[in-house]
């Protein structure tokens, strides 16, 4: 087997992080960004940012698939402190959405504090010291009052323990890892996986591919994509009409706001949604036997809802076959089902996703009482407001536990996350405190709330999904509205911190 990885660009010329700094932050990628601008907000300068790769943009610097781009508005998948008048569509491919990162770090003077092609492997809190001690791949060590996760829910990709994949003879690729110089043309291709990646990039494979098998565990909905490029018209406004980017913005936030009445079980919206979906199916699918195939039995947002304009005329194509079938295994050249057909393959795309409810999964991190935070943890991952855990002090992390969507930016609340960590930073830093740390007991009412409220969504439903780990409890999605994360983080919360 040849597992292909793409070639780092570098973003910035290499330099050794710092001994010690105020403030360490793991990741540069969106989070990462938001948190670097904050806390310059506020002066905090003495901060760097580590980051695994060769430059910024996290997950949109990894993901270089063919097709691969945004399914949430550009306008609104955007920093608000970094508006964009020149977008080049509604919604945003990879490539340009990673120059946006790359020249929001630029123009905030973020680069020269990032640190690339470095790695965090063990965090170590000192009670004594009131600091974090790191240790770098490269055998370096850095200390720091406070450390910041930056690392997201979607940065590790995950392979499924498939037999025989590692006698496979032909060329293996992660979405998560695409190697841009393969040539797919005239191959035998097959792509495991039929979820958000893999939804983008069929269609282009199968322009390519001389035949493409489709392997698919569970079926999917799948919505129309409103996507076009933007007029010149368009542009002008967004560029010299004082006011129009941000309305035009505002109001996408709010259409994407009332979409989340459809994830809240037996309402008359989730019942419409799904009478919805269920008729672009039958429109789009005429074959009744392919047509239940990819018809889910689960209520819409169980799993993400996919967006798509030609996944299913993709499937119908004649060199393209759809097999629901599990895989038994793999031999050189050809994937076995558990019914016994083979499929010959050349290539095979694993469109698996990434060890989404693994939090942290990369990092030994050790608190002032000798305990782990993955044994703190154990299967289910929970978290203060989604950014901190109790007995870990000066330790906050953004996207965690129970702070992402299934409707609206995942940006609007990675920055609301942003502005209440940095506050958190400034007050332990202005106030030289050794340990800032939320209450056990804070801790456990707000993950109750929100677990009380989660019962009530599709999320909840009888469905394999990255928002929920095998126990059923879901440790990924926010419980309400993206308005409401906001004021629940703006809301004065002193009384759940204990500061030394």
């Amino acid at each position: 087997m040849r597992t292909e990885r793409a070639e780092a660009r570098p973003r910035a010329a290499p330099a050794a992080p710092p001994d010690r700094v105020d403030v360490l932050v793991i990741g540069a990628g969106m989070s990462g960004l938001a948190i670097a601008y904050q806390l310059k907000r506020r002066g905090i300068d003495d901060f760097v940012i580590v980051e695994k790769s060769g430059g910024v943009g996290g997950v949109w610097r990894d993901n270089q698939y063919p097709g691969a781009g945004c399914d949430v508005p550009s306008h609104l998948y955007s920093f608000s402190f970094a508006p964009k008048a020149d977008w080049s569509r509604k919604f945003a491919p990879r490539d340009e959405i990673l120059d946006y990162f790359e020249d929001v770090a630029r123009s905030f003077d973020i680069v020269g504090h990032c640190r690339f092609n470095t790695a965090v492997t063990t965090l170590d809190f000192d009670g004594q010291s009131g600091r974090w001690t790191m240790a770098l791949d490269d055998g370096r060590r850095i200390s720091a009052r406070s450390v910041i996760s930056a690392v997201g829910q979607l940065s590790e990709p995950f392979t499924p323990a498939i037999a025989g994949l590692d006698r496979f003879e032909g060329r293996v690729m992660h979405t998560a890892r695409w190697d841009r110089s393969a040539d797919l043309t005239g191959q035998r291709v097959a792509v495991i996986g039929n979820a958000a990646s893999a939804i983008q990039l069929i269609p282009i494979v199968a322009d390519q591919a001389r035949t493409l098998s489709v392997f698919q565990r569970t079926p999917n909905w799948v919505i129309e994509k409103p996507d076009r490029r933007f007029t010149r018209a368009e542009h002008w406004l967004f560029g010299n009409l004082p006011g129009y980017r941000r309305l035009y913005r505002t109001g996408s936030f709010l259409i994407h706001e009332m979409r989340f009445a459809a994830f809240r079980q037996g309402s008359l919206a989730a019942r419409f949604t799904r009478w919805q979906l269920e008729r672009k199916i039958r429109k789009a699918v005429p074959d009744p036997a392919m047509r239940e195939i990819l018809t889910p039995d689960y209520a819409p947002g169980c799993k993400r809802v996919l967006l798509s304009n030609t996944y299913f005329q993709t499937l119908a194509r004649e060199h393209v076959s759809l097999v629901s079938d599990p895989i038994s295994h793999l031999e050189a050249d050809a994937i076995v089902t558990a019914g016994g057909d083979r499929v010959e393959a050349d290539t095979v795309i694993l469109a698996t996703g990434f060890k989404a409810t693994e939090f942290l999964s990369t990092l030994s991190v050790t608190g002032p009482d000798g305990r782990t935070l993955a044994e703190v943890w154990g299967p289910s991952p929970s978290a203060y407001r989604g950014v901190a855990v109790a007995g870990f002090p000066n330790l906050f992390m953004l996207y965690g536990p129970n702070t992402n969507l299934g409707h609206n930016s995942i940006i609007f609340m990675t920055e609301r996350q942003a502005e209440y960590v940095a506050a958190k930073v400034e007050r332990l830093l202005s106030h030289d405190l050794k340990s800032l740390s939320v209450r056990p007991q804070a801790q456990a009412a707000f993950d109750a709330r929100v677990q009380r409220s989660l019962a009530g969504t599709v999320w909840a439903g009888a469905c394999p999904s990255w928002y929920k780990t095998g126990d059923g409890r879901i440790t990924n999605n926010w419980s309400g509205l993206a308005s409401a994360f906001a004021l629940t983080l703006a809301r004065p919360d002193q009384s759940a911190w204990e500061e030394r």
